[in-house]
């Protein structure tokens, strides 16, 4: 698979500690998308879904409540998306009965639901995710709904553990600030990870700027 990245914890892409991956590539290319380094399909660097999934068996084991799938646009990798999710299903069922505590794994897809249900192999790929969010984003439709960035997305549970776990969020707004930052050791890039509010990259952008910090490069920037 080409991913952008991967991190763990991320406390701001669903429920608890979370491993997220980033996969590369998007051909939906939503206008004012946060994450435009990750739209061309020939960015970020290839990684077999093994590898990926002793990172989540590793985050697992350090605690991880989830797992979270975001991109980029997961579904262009549908085989790909479908193999994760399968072995991270078997990794997390493992380790419950083991006697950890459930893990559920969260999907973002900016294709809507009608376009997931009329696709066989969209379908498939989702088949094993415990809730999805769904929907393009859309820059003129913001909202203070958790973990999603415009007011049409929906997050849709379709397992009873995404049943139980996200019930109270279908609703639930958050009015404070839903970016989670990190510098990598010896790296210059500060990453962003979450879905922020209207305002909230540009309120940062002010903020680093009366610091005295310059961004040489902004990813929701053209």
């Amino acid at each position: 698979m080409r991913i952008s990245g991967t991190h763990f914890p991320v406390r701001t892409l669903g429920p608890g500690r979370r491993f997220v991956v980033w996969l590369q590539g998007c051909a939906l290319a939503c206008p004012g998308c946060m994450s435009r380094h990750t739209w061309d399909p020939l960015g970020g660097s290839g990684h077999p879904v093994p590898s990926l999934l002793a990172l989540w068996r590793a985050a697992l084991a350090a605690g991880a409540d989830g797992l979270t799938v975001s991109g980029g646009e997961p579904l262009d990798q549908p085989a790909g998306l479908g193999a994760l999710l399968a072995g991270a299903a078997a990794i997390r069922d493992e380790a419950l009965a083991a006697g950890s505590r459930a893990a559920d794994l969260l999907l973002y897809t900016g294709y809507e639901d009608e376009e997931i249900d009329r696709n066989p192999s969209r379908t498939a790929a989702v088949r094993l995710a415990d809730a999805l969010v769904t929907g393009r984003f859309r820059i003129a439709e913001p909202t203070a709904l958790v973990w999603r960035g415009s007011a049409n997305q929906r997050l849709r549970p379709r397992t009873e553990l995404g049943r139980a776990r996200y019930a109270a969020h279908l609703e639930r707004t958050d009015e404070g600030p839903r970016l989670q930052t990190h510098l990598a050791e010896g790296e210059s890039d500060v990453r962003l990870y979450g879905v922020p509010l209207r305002g909230e990259l540009a309120a940062l952008e002010r903020r680093l700027a009366r610091a005295g910090i310059r961004l040489d490069r902004r990813s929701w920037r053209p």
